[in-house]
């Protein structure tokens, strides 16, 4: 996950050509379906598939898989198990670990951390505990059982995750995967395998800029943070993003100092900036955190020989040398990088785009003549759309639709994200000032519907009325062009929202949808009642409606 994301989508729409022979079955399930992006002259009761090649012609090749997929991260892992589930003979390639960056290296490890961080922030805050009528003394922590209940639950994922796929027979290859030229791919020292298609789901590495010096110790990445071999007094942490901010959530909680590094001129520059503002009072202000925004850090030099790390600060736009930092560590959490290198690409005339795998809306592969290269997709932090685990497995899932004969196009904008934070913050779909862009440009109005949760019965039931939600709109039909929320719980009251802006449902009818009384769900419930709609007339498709 990166500072800043941004989305890139294809517009072009090019013909699948491997195809189904049977007849499609219209009904009000697959025209909910069609939804989420498949086409509605593909659902299907039960056909059986002809395979063709790249050029359309029907294929009598035989290969070792039907699918082979390098990198076991979560996004191959999904693939994996959707091609399984289509009947489809499969294997995995990976070159290091099974669960990928995600299970070993972020999501899991770093989510461990969060709840033990929220934890002791809970027991540190005396003025809260009072409130419940609860005492409790000093709270403390043992910081290397803390490191292992994070290691210990990365490896428990990792091995569900592996014995889900030999459960299901997927074959699991152990060795670095390449594309040797067309439907061929090695692994390993000299092992060779054919499969009818491949999918490309190597990751991302942590991004360190030029001029930081990474000594694994004293300036880290998130790989090094997340073992949490030391709780310094007082860390730097380069760049205010995702992972910047849960890392700041962890190491104020066990008692470090921070400063944020930001070269954009606020902080949480990939924010809505209303969400922003909230945040940075309720996360930011009142914790021992203070932050230089409109900088680079130009060089970085790890402790050494008694001497503190020491960064050197320049101005963003004009180059010009701004301020030295002595601290304990610095944690460099600037995005990450796509992990293409050595793939084979210019075996088949592939040419990365700053590292990133070009493909088309599909998830084919484009080379580098403009054209789509046969039977090879990538998916996941490889081809840079959205640099999230949940959206690499969606992708996989995706590619594995249509490599069995059903078109599908996946929507970025109906994919949720996440920050774990305490409180959380969630989003999906545009940001404020980006639909008021969109609006500008095709000619429609944005309207803004907010609640708080301090008019929540179980938000003030646990104490945690500070939050926000906040939805963009268009006031002429209902559309529902994004929703943000910052507060309890927020990472699980988003899906409603998302799932709301995949099926196409219209405000005026899901304001119509009950929520059980007292929930936090309530709080997405009176955002949506307090939306108002120029025209009440419900523009959801009936066959929708009646599955919702």
């Amino acid at each position: 996950m990166q500072s800043a994301f941004s989305l890139s989508f294809s517009q072009s729409s090019l013909t699948l050509p491997n195809r189904p022979l049977c007849s499609s079955n219209a009904s009000p399930r697959n025209l909910r379906r069609e939804a989420f992006g498949f086409s509605p002259s593909k659902q299907l009761t039960s056909c059986r598939f002809q395979v063709k090649s790249g050029n359309g012609a029907p294929s009598n090749k035989s290969f070792d898989y039907d699918l082979v997929i390098i990198g076991a991260g979560v996004g191959g892992h999904g693939a994996a198990l959707h091609a399984v589930e289509k009947g489809l003979k499969t294997a995995i390639i990976e070159g290091d670990v099974v669960g990928g960056t995600c299970v070993n290296r972020g999501c899991v490890p770093s989510k461990a951390l969060l709840a033990v961080s929220g934890r002791m922030r809970e027991l540190q805050n005396e003025h809260h505990m009072k409130s419940f009528g609860l005492q409790v003394s000093a709270a403390g922590y043992d910081r290397q059982g803390v490191a292992d209940h994070a290691n210990n639950l990365a490896t428990k994922i990792r091995n569900n995750l592996t014995n889900s796929m030999k459960a299901l027979g997927v074959d699991i290859l152990t060795g670095f995967g390449s594309v040797l030229g067309p439907q061929k791919v090695k692994y390993g020292k000299d092992n060779i395998i054919t499969a009818k298609d491949i999918i490309i789901a190597t990751g991302s590495v942590p991004f360190v800029p030029k001029g930081i010096e990474v000594d694994g110790k004293t300036v880290i990445t998130s790989d090094h943070a997340l073992k949490l071999e030391s709780v310094p007094d007082w860390i730097a942490i380069v760049g205010s993003g995702y992972i910047g901010l849960e890392f700041s959530d962890v190491y104020t909680a066990l008692g470090s100092e921070v400063t944020f590094i930001e070269a954009l001129d606020q902080l949480m520059p990939g924010f809505d900036p209303e969400i922003s503002k909230l945040a940075q009072r309720v996360l930011i202000n009142p914790r021992k955190i203070d932050y230089h925004t409109g900088v680079f850090a130009s060089k970085i030099t790890p402790a050494k020989d008694g001497r503190p790390v020491m960064i050197e600060l320049i101005d963003a736009k004009t180059k010009e040398p701004k301020d030295t930092l002595e601290v304990d560590a610095a944690l460099i959490a600037t995005g990450r990088a796509p992990f293409t290198n050595g793939l084979g690409l210019e075996n088949i005339n592939v040419a990365t785009q700053r590292g990133f795998i070009p493909v088309d809306e599909r998830m084919r592969v484009i080379d580098g003549n403009g054209k789509l290269v046969p039977n090879l997709y990538c998916i996941g932090d490889a081809n840079g759309k959205l640099m999230l685990a949940h959206a690499a497995s969606a992708q996989g899932i995706s590619v594995v639709e249509q490599v069995t004969g059903r078109d599908h196009v996946l929507n970025h904008l109906t994919i949720p994200a996440a920050c774990f934070t305490h409180p959380e913050i969630s989003m999906v779909g545009l940001t404020e000032p980006q639909a008021r862009e969109k609006a500008e440009k095709e000619g429609f109005k944005v309207s803004i519907a907010k609640t708080s949760f301090k008019a929540n019965t179980k938000a003030l039931a646990e104490n945690e009325g500070e939050g926000l939600a906040k939805m963009i709109y268009r006031p002429d039909n209902g559309e529902i062009l994004g929703v943000h929320i910052f507060g309890l719980h927020a990472a699980d009251l988003i899906h409603e929202a998302s799932n709301a802006i995949a099926l196409g449902t219209r405000i005026q009818d899901i304001k119509l949808a009950v929520h059980a009384h007292p929930t936090l769900s309530e709080v997405v419930d009176e955002l949506f009642k307090a939306a108002k709609v120029e025209s009440p007339a419900s523009t959801t498709p009936q066959s929708v409606k009646a599955t919702v």
